[in-house]
C-alpha cells in the first residue's frame, strides 16, 4: 500500500466531474487499499478519489457511531455511488472540514437520513442505509465526485482552532 499525496485546492481535479467506475480489476483494489491507508493516516473518515488526484467516482469512509476513539470502526467501499432517498423534511447544521481544504471549517446544511446505492470493491451491488454523522460524510465524500467543496455549501466558514480543526476533518 502507498500512502498518496492529498490534493488540496485550487487543484482543477477537485473542480471536476469524477468518471463511473467500470473495472474493479487489480489497478482499482491498489487505489482502494492507497485510499484506505491514506485516509487513515491523514486522518479522516472519509475520502473521494478526487482528493488523490484520481477523477473516478470512488469513496471510501471509516467511521463508528461510538464517541470512544478506540470502539472498533466500520470501513465503506463505495463505487459508483448514488443518494437515492433522502429525508427531506429533516436536514441538520453541522460543522465540517476537508483535507483539501486545509485550515478552514464551515457550517453546512445536510440530510439527517439518506440512502445511497453503488457498488462495493468487487463490483457487486450494494445499498447503505445512514444517518446522522455517517449520512453527513457520505453526502461529502459524494459532492466531492461531482466538484463540490463543503465551502461551496457552507452558510459560514472560518479558520479552527487546534481542537476544532481535529474534531472536524473529513
Amino acid at each position: 500500500m502507498t500512502i498518496r499525496p492529498i490534493v488540496t485546492i485550487p487543484d482543477a481535479v477537485l473542480r471536476r466531474k469524477a468518471h463511473k467506475v467500470t473495472d474493479f480489476g487489480k489497478d482499482f483494489q491498489t487505489l482502494v487499499m492507497d485510499m484506505v491507508e491514506t485516509m487513515r493516516v491523514a486522518p479522516g473518515v472519509g475520502l473521494a478519489a478526487p482528493q488523490v488526484g484520481v477523477p473516478m467516482r470512488l469513496v471510501v469512509v471509516e467511521y463508528g457511531d461510538d464517541e470512544d476513539d478506540d470502539a472498533p470502526k466500520k470501513l465503506y467501499v463505495m463505487a459508483n455511488p448514488e443518494i437515492v432517498q433522502v429525508s427531506e423534511d429533516d436536514k441538520v447544521l453541522g460543522i465540517e472540514g476537508c483535507l483539501s481544504v486545509p485550515r478552514l471549517v464551515g457550517e453546512v446544511e445536510r440530510y439527517h437520513k439518506i440512502v445511497i446505492k453503488g457498488m462495493n470493491r468487487l463490483g457487486k451491488p450494494v445499498k447503505i442505509k445512514a444517518d446522522g454523522w455517517l449520512a453527513r460524510i457520505f453526502q461529502h465524500e459524494i459532492d466531492h465526485l461531482e466538484g463540490v467543496l463543503f465551502t461551496d455549501l457552507a452558510t459560514r466558514v472560518w479558520e479552527p482552532s487546534k481542537e476544532e480543526e481535529a474534531k472536524y476533518v473529513d
